[in-house]
């Protein structure tokens, strides 16, 4: 489970060396989701990468940091689920709304998560 938990940690950076090299790739995926009742979808990602965390978190040597990030996922699946499309669509157009440099700054973050994922799997 650790070296599954070490590939989503690889994707997640990944993804944000792309959202970083690409800012508009991120605008487009913020955009797709805003549609209709597509923002379901992150937060059923959430929910699973949730539950292989807390999994992988009995197997890991760092059982804390991984279960801190299984409670991260599954709280930020809730919340989306809280909110709804018309309040998450609302902060999608503020993110929207943000310059280049701020984007770019989140995937650095983004990274960073990713980063401390691989280390402590």
């Amino acid at each position: 489970m650790n070296m599954v938990i070490r590939i989503i940690g690889i994707v997640l950076v990944l993804f944000a060396l792309l959202g970083l090299i690409k800012p508009d790739f991120l605008r487009g995926i913020m955009m797709f989701f805003k549609k209709g009742n597509r923002i379901y979808i992150p937060a059923l990602i959430r929910f699973a990468l949730a539950v292989v965390f807390f999994l992988g978190a009995r197997e890991s040597g760092h059982f804390w940091v991984i279960f801190v990030f299984g409670i991260l996922f599954l709280l930020s699946g809730l919340l989306i689920i809280i909110l709804g499309p018309k309040k998450i669509g609302s902060i999608l157009d503020w993110y929207l709304k943000q310059p280049v440099l701020f984007l770019r700054f989140l995937t650095l973050v983004a990274a960073a998560f990713g980063i401390v994922i691989i280390i402590f799997a």
